[in-house]
């Protein structure tokens, strides 16, 4: 008969001991990780239904949130709850408007502290809509798409963007801390992105949000200071292509690289 000293019993039981352990983490970091791309999954379901309402009050980190900020082109950032949601607050729902992102390619770290988390993704989409003849005579001819619906001119655009987005659990929730959008190119239906390039360099510095109702131009809140990284470069046609931003890997301290 085989018998086993207390030394060796007591090794084995601090490995299986261990063992869970690493198990259990796992499992965690697992499920932090899937609750983490419902939140931004549920982000997209929500702005594409106009619905932003829930995306302040579901998942925006709470009022009061050290560090809470958003950036979507090189104008500025808004680093205040009010400012922050902002953005969400009285969207417009346009009739006969179609908006329709869906994102790809996901990158998502928790950290080993199980606090934050990190998580980039590319979006593909579109946005389209009809707008009024009398708003229409001041917008650029290159917003249109040709054709007409009721006497109102079409401009539907094919759209590409890369989200950089930081994480925070409170309350054993997972909310978006820090939100940054990176342009990288459109073109209307008609068009190549390609060409439209040229016509569209400037786009990362405008401060225009989206068509509202007629198609009448809504534009971003007033930015609450400059940004503080360099300037984010959409595609054009005399620049290459960069990694921006680098897709997080594990880490332990959090480290602000979607600035």
């Amino acid at each position: 008969m085989t018998t086993i000293d207390d030394t060796t019993l007591l090794q084995r039981l601090a490995e299986l001991e261990a063992r869970v352990e690493a198990t259990e983490l796992a499992a965690v970091r697992a499920a932090d990780r899937g609750a983490v791309e419902n939140v931004f999954n549920r982000y997209m379901h929500y702005h594409n239904a106009y619905e932003d309402e829930r995306i302040i009050d579901e998942l925006w980190a709470k009022p009061g949130t050290e560090g809470i900020r958003s950036r979507y082109n090189n104008v500025g950032e808004y680093s205040t709850y009010e400012s922050v949601t902002a953005y969400h607050r009285g969207r417009p729902r346009p009739v006969g408007k179609l908006l329709f992102h869906y994102t790809t390619t996901p990158v998502v770290e928790v950290s080993a502290d199980g606090t934050t988390a990190k998580g980039i993704w590319i979006m593909a989409g579109l946005e389209s809509g009809l707008m009024d003849p009398e708003i229409a005579k001041e917008a650029p001819p290159y917003v249109f798409s040709g054709g007409e619906v009721d006497g109102k001119p079409v401009w539907a655009h094919w759209v590409w963007c890369k989200y950089g987005v930081d994480f925070i659990k409170q309350d054993g929730e997972w909310r978006i801390w820090h939100f940054r959008c990176y342009e990288v190119a459109r073109a209307p239906f008609n068009r190549d992105w390609i060409s439209f390039a040229k016509d569209n360099q400037h786009s990362h510095d405008s401060q225009l949000a989206w068509f509202g109702d007629d198609g009448k131009p809504v534009f971003l809140p007033t930015v609450d200071g400059p940004i503080v990284t360099t300037k984010y470069e959409p595609y054009a046609n005399d620049t290459a292509q960069k990694l921006d931003p680098e897709p997080p890997r594990p880490y332990g301290t959090f480290e602000d690289t979607f600035r």
